[in-house]
């Protein structure tokens, strides 16, 4: 009996995929015979529509990619100028710093000078006092 069970078993699951198939069939019958001739219209309509808008953000793109070049560009050229600045500003001072560390110099030796002429001077006035 139990094979008996199996074979009706498998003869009804035959039924059930046989009946899945042809459900599957009519499915497909009707999308083919009526769905792909609204896509197709549809599809007419909105394509060029849609290429339009492909176009039309290709040249945005396009655009925004020559004005980032552009912009590019101007900062490049502002970055060599200002530092172009910089540069004349930091050798200016440069030689500001070395213009004063002169000037000290200068005033070093000089007060250097004046000291030791003063106290050569002095050191005269006292070896006159001490041989009178």
């Amino acid at each position: 009996m139990s094979e008996l069970s199996r074979v009706i078993t498998q003869e009804k699951r035959g039924d059930c995929d046989v009946e899945s198939l042809f459900s599957m069939l009519e499915n497909f019958t009707d999308v083919r015979d009526t769905h792909i001739e609204k896509l197709a219209k549809t599809g007419g309509l909105v394509l060029p529509l849609l290429l339009e808008k492909i176009e039309k953000t290709r040249e945005l793109a396009a655009e925004a990619e020559k004005t980032c070049i552009d912009l590019e560009e101007v900062y490049k050229q502002k970055q060599a100028v200002n530092r172009e600045k910089r540069r004349k500003e930091w050798d200016c001072f440069i030689d500001d710093m070395n213009f004063n560390c002169q000037r000290i110099d200068n005033t070093f030796e000089e007060k250097e000078e004046e000291l030791r002429d003063l106290y050569t001077d002095l050191n005269h006035k006292l070896n006159i006092n001490s041989s009178k």
